[in-house]
């Protein structure tokens, strides 16, 4: 199994676009690339920490590429909004992809590059790629927070 990390906005949002995706084993939610050690969701949201909120997907590359796993990420968002996704403001909500191996970073490189030449979008793309650091689990309450909702 390996891990793939996605901050696309509110992670609930993000987190949901990958429940049930054929393949993807695990999924959770939580803060990556701060340096505020173990942050609440109250840290982040008084953007004192530099974490984004994050989506962390635990899947099988037999059953579900990375490139599968970035076209969900570019198809839930817009990357060219700089620190927002929506009505949520601030640098939690970035676009932002954390790489946890040299090939998530070429294959995450090469998406982009990809999509900044199709012109789907208008903008430039602002979407971060960084190595993956410290992920710090959200409190229980915000996993599978859309999910539990629905039912």
């Amino acid at each position: 199994m390996i891990n793939a990390t996605f901050g696309a906005g509110c992670f609930w949002k993000t987190e949901d676009a990958f429940l049930g995706l054929k393949g993807v084993i695990k999924t959770s939610v939580g803060y990556m690339g701060g340096d505020f050690p173990n942050p609440s969701y109250l840290d982040v949201l008084s953007r004192i920490t530099g974490h984004a909120e994050v989506a962390q997907i635990e899947y099988d590359p037999e059953l579900v590429s990375y490139q599968e796993l970035l076209k969900v990420f570019w198809s839930i968002h817009d990357p060219t909004q700089l620190n927002r996704q929506g009505s949520d403001r601030g640098e939690q909500y970035r676009s932002v992809i954390f790489y946890h191996n040299q090939q998530q970073k070429l294959e995450a490189q090469s998406s982009l590059h990809q999509l900044e030449m199709t012109g789907v979008f208008p903008g430039r793309i602002v979407t971060q790629i960084q190595p993956a650091g410290a992920y710090y689990l959200a409190d229980d309450y915000h996993q599978q927070y859309l999910a539990k909702k629905r039912l």
